[in-house]
Parts: C-alpha cells; sequence; structure tokens
C-alpha cells in the first residue's frame, strides 16, 4: 500500500529545487528541523534502552521478586496452619456430637487446646521454618542469578548504546552545518543562488538523505531491540520467581508426609483425651 506524500512536499523541502537564496534558505530549514527530531528521537530511544539497568529499576526487580516470594510463603504457612485448625476443629466436632452436655464440652475444649493444639502448633512450626529456610536459599541462589543475567544483559546494552550514540550526534552535527548555511544564504541577500552555495547545498541535501535514512533505520531496529530487551529482562524476573516456588513446592512434598503424621497424631491424642474424660 503506498504511502507516499504529496508532491509539494519535495518541491518545499529539497535545497536542489530552490531558485534563489530566499528559496535555498527556507528549504534548508526543516531540513535542520528534521534532523534534529531524528537525532533526538534516537538519544530518547538509547535513554529508555538503559532505563532499566539504573541501580533504581535493579533495586525494584530485586525487590519484586523477594516480596513475590514473601507472599509464595505467606500463603503456604497459612496453609500449614488452616490445615491444623481444620483438624482440631473436626476433632471438637466429632466430640460435641457424643457429649452434647455444657460442663463435658468445656472441660473437652480446655484440654484439647491446652494438651492438643499447642504441640500441633509447635509440630507446624517447624515445618513451615524448614520451608522458610528453603525459601531463603533458593531465593539467594535466584536473585544472584538474575543479577548476573542483568549484568550480561547490561554490558551487551551499554556495547550497543556506544556503537550507535555516534550516529545521533552525526545528525546534530548535520543539522548545525545546514542551519550555518541557512543563515549565510540570508545574509548573502536575494538573487539567483551563486554556484558555491548551490554546491554546498546539493552536498549537504545527499548527506542528509543518507544521514537520516541511517539515523531512521537505526530507530526502527533500536526499537525492536529495546522490546527484546524488555522482554528478557521479563524472563529473567519470571524465571527467577520460578525457581524459588519450584523449590518452595519440592520442600512442602518433601515436608508433607511430616505433615500428616503430626495431624494423625493430634487426632490420636485427642481421641485418648475423650476416652479419659468418658471413663
Amino acid at each position: 500500500m503506498a504511502h507516499d506524500l504529496p508532491g509539494w512536499v519535495a518541491e518545499l523541502t529539497d535545497p536542489r529545487r530552490a531558485q534563489t537564496l530566499d528559496e535555498l534558505a527556507d528549504r534548508l530549514v526543516p531540513l535542520a528541523e528534521h534532523a534534529i527530531d531524528v537525532s533526538r528521537r534516537l538519544q530518547t530511544l538509547l535513554s529508555e534502552l538503559n532505563d532499566p539497568f539504573k541501580r533504581e529499576a535493579l533495586y525494584q526487580r530485586v525487590e519484586r521478586l523477594k516480596v513475590r516470594a514473601r507472599e509464595a510463603l505467606d500463603e503456604i504457612t497459612a496453609e500449614i496452619s488452616a490445615s491444623g485448625a481444620a483438624r482440631i476443629e473436626r476433632i471438637w466436632a466429632s466430640w460435641i456430637e457424643r457429649e452434647p452436655g455444657p460442663e463435658h464440652r468445656r472441660e473437652l475444649r480446655r484440654r484439647l487446646d491446652d494438651e492438643v493444639a499447642p504441640e500441633l502448633g509447635r509440630r507446624q512450626q517447624r515445618v513451615a521454618e524448614q520451608v522458610a529456610e528453603r525459601t531463603s536459599a533458593s531465593l539467594e541462589h535466584a536473585t544472584a542469578t538474575l543479577l548476573t543475567r542483568v549484568e550480561e544483559l547490561a554490558k551487551a546494552v551499554t556495547d550497543l548504546i556506544h556503537e550507535v550514540l555516534p550516529l545521533a550526534r552525526e545528525g546534530l552535527t548535520l543539522a548545525s552545518r545546514i542551519s550555518a548555511l541557512s543563515l549565510r544564504a540570508r545574509q548573502a541577500g536575494r538573487g539567483p543562488i551563486p554556484p558555491e552555495f548551490e554546491e554546498e547545498g546539493t552536498e549537504i541535501a545527499r548527506n542528509f538523505d543518507e544521514a537520516v535514512a541511517r539515523l531512521e533505520l537505526e530507530w526502527a531496529t533500536l526499537g525492536a531491540r529495546s522490546a527484546s530487551v524488555r522482554a528478557a529482562l521479563r524472563g529473567a524476573e519470571e524465571a527467577a520467581f520460578s525457581h524459588v516456588t519450584y523449590e518452595m513446592t519440592r520442600c512442602v512434598e518433601e515436608l508433607a508426609p511430616e505433615h500428616v503424621n503430626a495431624l494423625k497424631e493430634a487426632e490420636a491424642r485427642a481421641h485418648d483425651l475423650y476416652e479419659d474424660l468418658a471413663g
């Protein structure tokens, strides 16, 4: 699909079509502005490309990983605690079906809270502490890996910036040359264009076409690279969090038998209490 601009655009912006000094000066102005605009857009993109690697952004990325790991650990700890509370309530519900008397209920509840729940809570706490210890170790490893990957990516981005930045400066230098020629053309008065101005204008127009083409191409390429860098940083962060959650899941699976035994022993202890009271 064609996207050609109207013909008058080239007529008013190509210094090679100028017939007088005024026309030459007029046509040089938009070229200088165009060169400045492209150079600044390229510099802005380079700055945005570097932003994720600044100290504050790096700190935020690590802190975000820690917060997510903490939330996942809190969720697991809450599930461990909830399973113990649910088992105690199940025992209590079973008791009150058999002992409807208020005095027996109070005594049963007291002994349940004093003799069964604390020991179950202590064993659950040990499980939670082991999960927390495993999480801390995996978080430390994941953070180190994340920082290493970010550092490697930062080096590549820095090399890219050092490679592209001179092009942006080249555009500004060209804009300065164009502006200087425009000023000289206005100061030269009116009338036909002298050969030296015509020659210099033609050369600048050719330089402009080549420089802007390079800058526009680099700007488009750099935009794609910026998207790749952002995706890579996000991928590294997600991989770090996945490592933490994987280790947490493994730890929970390994400790699950111990936790199940604690629940069963609590229920057995409660049954002994009930038999003692019933006797």
